[in-house]
């Protein structure tokens, strides 16, 4: 199972100082905490896709391809690729690129974004958000598997022979996420290519997440890509902590009660009772992630956001540690036992390409 972290890239105000950092400094941040991610022995690193104030990561291969120079082994991923408004042409070119420079450490996730104004400023149509993510991606994943692609659709002009350069690493794409909170067509498109669904349910009750993710269970096993348990699953989640569970609610709180995300709404206290955000000591959050497997079965990633609601780095990089020394090792033992054996690891380069030799042979 891969454990990592998750960023939105906000510019947020510290409530506690009054002080906001600079775009630059955000920026900075970001990659600071992608490289002590992989310091600490996490797997993933993860950043958003936004295009307007209070946001940073408008390029996210651009940063992505940077932490790939500065890491050896963290899986470099998108937790937004917004499949509705980019042109599937470049995403093609884009992550093929990184693929290359990551030596395989890529993958991605789709989503349609939840900034309604975003869609016009590229020229799209909010109302065909569904429409836009579903043919969007049907091109895109003819561009990595197919050397020539002829194609016609609504949204964009047609292809005529076109080549996306450059080819997939090995000649096997990324992997994709499709990311979702409350859609349930984008967890069938997920399942229809066989592809991961992840459910960033740092909003949500367990039993909305239960129910998109046993859709998308069923209707990949409907598609003929296995059985639902072999399905592959993400999830989001929150923590704040600290080794004394007050001191944790204490320096949180003012986070909390202005953050852009959540502030403004209900109490940490109920919050925290009815979605997955966990603000405690370590042993709270190593018990209630292990709690999502009792509606989500088991799964392959779980992401966190750590970065947020004008969190300084320093606060941060001192929650990573926490993560890593005495979270995450127990999360990973504890998720391991009683896993079925039929369940498989979170797809990555080495396995996709394993399994597309695998194929190969077969037809041989």
């Amino acid at each position: 199972m891969q454990f990592g972290i998750f960023s939105v890239g906000d510019v947020t105000p510290d409530p506690t100082t009054g002080r906001t950092p600079t775009e630059r400094e955000r920026i900075k941040a970001m990659v600071a905490i992608a490289l002590k991610a992989e310091e600490v022995g996490l797997d993933v690193f993860a950043t958003g896709e936004h295009h307007n104030p209070p946001f940073v990561p408008s390029s996210p291969t651009t940063m992505l391809g940077y932490i790939a120079a500065r890491t050896e082994r963290l899986v470099l991923s998108t937790s937004t690729t917004l499949i509705t408004t980019n042109d599937p042409v470049k995403i093609a070119e884009d992550f093929a690129m990184l693929q290359h420079l990551a030596d395989g450490r890529t993958d991605l996730m789709m989503g349609r974004g939840n900034t309604g104004p975003v869609y016009p400023w590229f020229g799209k149509d909010i109302r065909q958000g569904i429409n836009l993510a579903i043919e969007n991606y049907a091109l895109l994943h003819r561009l990595w598997r197919e050397d020539v692609v002829d194609w016609e659709g609504k949204f964009r002009t047609p292809l005529q022979g076109f080549t996306s350069t450059p080819r997939p690493l090995d000649g096997v794409p990324p992997f994709v996420w499709h990311g979702s909170i409350r859609s349930p067509e984008i967890a069938e498109q997920a399942a229809y290519y066989g592809d991961g669904f992840f459910h960033n349910n740092i909003f949500w009750p367990a039993d909305h997440t239960k129910r998109m993710i046993e859709l998308y269970r069923n209707r990949y096993a409907h598609y003929g890509h296995g059985t639902p348990e072999q399905a592959i699953v993400g999830l989001g989640g929150q923590v704040f902590m600290r080794k004394n569970s007050q001191d944790a609610v204490r320096e949180f709180r003012p986070y909390f009660d202005v953050a852009p995300v959540y502030g403004h709404g209900p109490s940490l206290e109920e919050f925290t009772r009815q979605t997955p955000l966990t603000v405690g000591s370590p042993q709270q959050v190593i018990e209630k992630t292990l709690s999502f497997r009792e509606y989500a079965g088991d799964y392959q990633r779980q992401l966190f956001l750590m970065d947020h609601a004008g969190l300084p780095l320093k606060t941060v990089l001192e929650q990573l540690d926490l993560l890593g020394e005495e979270v995450v090792p127990v999360l990973r033992e504890e998720f391991a036992k009683d896993r079925p054996a039929n369940v498989p690891d979170a797809p990555t380069h080495g396995s996709l390409l394993a399994g597309a030799k695998d194929k190969e042979g077969a037809r041989a």
